[in-house]
């Protein structure tokens, strides 16, 4: 049967367009069908409009620290306005690139909302097409559990286009967007609760880099509350929102924002008309090459659910092309020691194994774990303390992760994970001569066993 084309990709998001152009670089007649916005959540609403406001929040910091070094600030003055009208600038930008990416690499593009009629065919605004290969890359969408008052709250989604700051804002959560946008909200002005449900945030994060930031953002005067879950919200006379709690206190704010879980974007794809199955998560269920139930459609990405990070999904998208179109290339995406950044205030960096996940694996472990005050604090008064940490092998030496909660933890953590990807040990570990003055440097110098 002759098809449309080879390859049809519903999704403009990092791994959707990833797929897509290298596809038909390798000759393959491709489409992608986008309803939203071209780069997906991490360029529009995720990633990179969250680290543009990060960097915004941080000036706080930079400010504050100025008068160590000499300098006499006037009084600093915000305006909301100005960073969201300037990030919606350089987001307009990249979805230029984007597109010019797509059109460059002679991939048909199709805005509008796509949907599965068939294994072999999509319909396009009314307009079908058939293809030899489907593949699936429509990500992820935030949630907010189904509570009197839902329609109140706002997601990361409406949060980067709010007309104003919010003057009191409760974040609800303890994931790491949560945390991020805490860190967001305080840092630019607000007065911040971050709410969490269970005892300690960040769950499936190394213990020691958990405890240490949540001494750090009480430090920073953040109002952090354990086991505190809403009930309901309530829209008060003056505009402004009172969430109940299930233990009946009462809290009043300007924005209750809800960064609760994301759930994969599958509305009116059309899944019933194929032999797609979803897994007992509600993810679509795929074997190890991204193959779906229905031979002639793959997924990638948010909606398999495996590693929701955009590097993952534009690997994922590589082996799709490759496997496909350009098997000698083909190369399965390797799955451990994936290397990660929460941009929190301060960040975390961390890579391999926590070091309760290398107990629980049976290693034999031994920590080596430092505290300390950055150089740049130094001459200031601000008593944040970064932590490094090597959970290592006891017996074969081998240093089986990496975690730091400090400046630039991101940045840092990235040349380590090609360490851990080659399978480095300690001993080459200390054999690495530092970069002095760094604090990157204690990673190479820690020799004292913590535990």
């Amino acid at each position: 049967m002759a098809y449309d084309f080879d390859l049809f990709v519903i999704g403009a998001g990092s791994g959707g367009v990833r797929a897509a152009r290298f596809a038909a670089g390798f000759g393959a007649k491709v489409a992608v069908a986008e309803s939203r916005y071209l780069g997906g959540t991490c360029v529009n609403v995720g990633c990179v409009p969250k680290k543009l406001l990060v960097y915004g929040a941080h000036v706080a910091d930079e400010l504050e620290q100025a008068a160590g070094f000499g300098w006499t600030l006037e009084e600093g003055h915000f305006d909301w306005g100005t960073l969201i009208a300037n990030k919606n600038r350089e987001i307009e930008r990249l979805n230029g690139i984007y597109r010019n990416l797509l059109v460059n690499s002679g991939v048909t593009l199709l805005q509008g909302h796509a949907r599965l009629t068939g294994a072999n065919e999509v319909e396009v605004d009314g307009q079908r097409y058939t293809a030899e290969h489907i593949l699936i890359a429509t990500g992820g969408w935030p949630q907010v559990p189904d509570i009197p008052g839902k329609e109140l709250a706002i997601t990361s989604n409406e949060a980067f286009y709010l007309k104003a700051l919010p003057r009191r804002v409760l974040v609800v959560g303890g994931g790491y967007i949560a945390v991020e946008f805490a860190g967001i909200f305080q840092g630019l002005g607000a007065d911040t609760s971050l709410l969490y449900r269970g005892d300690l945030f960040l769950r499936g994060f190394d213990g020691s880099v958990r405890t240490h930031l949540k001494k750090e953002l009480e430090k920073r005067g953040l109002d952090l509350q354990f086991n505190a879950d809403i009930q309901r919200i309530d829209q008060l006379d003056d505009g402004s929102l009172k969430a109940t709690l299930k233990d009946g206190r009462e809290l009043v704010a300007d924005c209750v924002f809800y960064a609760t879980g994301r759930r994969p974007m599958l509305d009116n794809l059309g899944l019933e008309n194929t032999g797609v199955e979803l897994d007992a998560r509600g993810y679509i269920r795929v074997d190890e090459q991204y193959q779906t139930t229905a031979p002639s459609i793959l997924a990638i990405g948010d909606v398999i659910g495996r590693v929701q990070l955009t590097p993952v999904a534009l690997a994922e998208g590589m082996a799709v092309a490759r496997r496909l179109f350009k098997p000698e290339q083909y190369r399965p995406v390797d799955y451990q020691n994936i290397p990660t950044a929460v941009f929190s205030q301060p960040p975390i960096g961390t890579v391999g194994l926590t070091e309760e996940q290398a107990l629980e694996a049976g290693h034999k472990v031994q920590i080596f774990e430092s505290r300390f005050r950055a150089m740049k604090l130094t001459l200031t008064d601000i008593q944040e303390k970064t932590l490094m940490k090597l959970v290592v092998d006891a017996e074969t030496d081998k240093v089986l992760g990496c975690h730091m909660v400090g400046p630039d933890a991101g940045e840092i953590v990235q040349g380590l994970g090609i360490a851990l990807k080659a399978g480095a040990t300690k001993q080459q570990f200390d054999e690495t001569i530092g970069v002095h003055p760094t604090a990157a440097e204690e990673f190479v110098t820690m020799r004292t066993v913590t535990r």
